[in-house]
């Protein structure tokens, strides 16, 4: 049975596009309904997540270090099918449970983001569990009312994972001091990758949409394919940065904060001229 508190989590997140308040907030937060082990029926519970590229994000069956496994846990072992809602997206996805090397890894990383996992761990004599979710590839399936809704939807969940990434990268940093973090790497490479994918998807199909029915936007999205070229140039030195030896964590920052502002403004443009014509366009 659902508990009250995760229906209120789940009303929340769905109300706001993933954006939820209370022990929640600021964090990164998806919706995985599996099916029950013994039941067959679907339950869905909200769980905090780890970016982990390529289409796959890491959960943690900590259960707050309780003794046994939690019951979504249980069902995706025995249902390893799965479905997801991160943000304003929702897809089917695989659980594979990791084990060895591959989960003590996952797991130090986890622990380096937020040492809590830590102490869920100490708390309990099972090896707490950490499952891969693999997004299982298919046409975008978007919560929102119209398509100008769906674009600034997905801004904004770009929009919230870059400000994670500043707040993760913000504090007493200096050059020489620790080097970035292993998690902290693949978030700043996810959200490059998510935001490579979202412009050449416009590149590729809204663009050419709007110019065949509104050629009066040409000027417009002149201006945004420019754009496209000049932030794929400032993801790559991101990337680059990221992925150059031991990284420097103030010049990560710099570069992620030198891309935030150019995202934001590239975001404030297109929202301005493409939302309402989209709008008008809906039926």
């Amino acid at each position: 049975m659902q508990n009250d508190f995760n229906q209120q989590v789940i009303e929340e997140f769905r109300a706001n596009g993933g954006v939820v308040g209370g022990p929640f907030e600021g964090g990164r937060l998806l919706l995985l309904t599996t099916t029950g082990a013994r039941t067959g029926t679907r339950h869905t519970t909200p769980l905090g997540y780890l970016p982990d590229g390529d289409g796959r994000v890491l959960v943690i069956a900590s259960a707050g270090g309780a003794p046994r496994d939690p019951d979504w846990f249980r069902n995706l072992v025995a249902h390893p099918r799965v479905s997801v809602e991160a943000g304003v997206f929702r897809y089917e996805a695989e659980a594979e449970v990791l084990t060895g090397d591959e989960r003590d890894r996952a797991f130090a990383r986890a622990v380096e983001s937020d040492p809590g996992w830590s102490d869920y761990q100490a708390r309990t004599d099972r090896v707490i569990p950490v499952v891969a979710l693999q997004e299982i590839p298919g046409p975008p399936d978007i919560a929102a009312p119209s398509f100008g809704a769906a674009v600034k939807a997905v801004h904004d969940g770009f929009r919230r994972e870059l400000s994670l990434i500043r707040q993760e990268l913000a504090g007493p940093l200096a050059p020489g001091g620790a080097p970035l973090g292993a998690q902290l790497r693949v978030n700043c490479l996810t959200a490059c990758q998510g935001l490579h994918n979202h412009h050449t998807g416009e590149d590729a199909g809204l663009f050419p949409f709007l110019a065949g029915r509104h050629p009066e936007l040409a000027p417009v999205l002149e201006r945004l394919g420019q754009e496209h070229l000049k932030l794929a140039e400032l993801l790559e030195e991101l990337r680059a940065t990221v992925t150059d030896g031991q990284p420097d964590p103030v010049r990560v920052r710099a570069e992620v904060e030198r891309l935030t502002a150019a995202i934001e403004d590239h975001f404030r443009y297109e929202e301005e001229h493409l939302i309402p014509m989209l709008d008008a366009a809906a039926p």
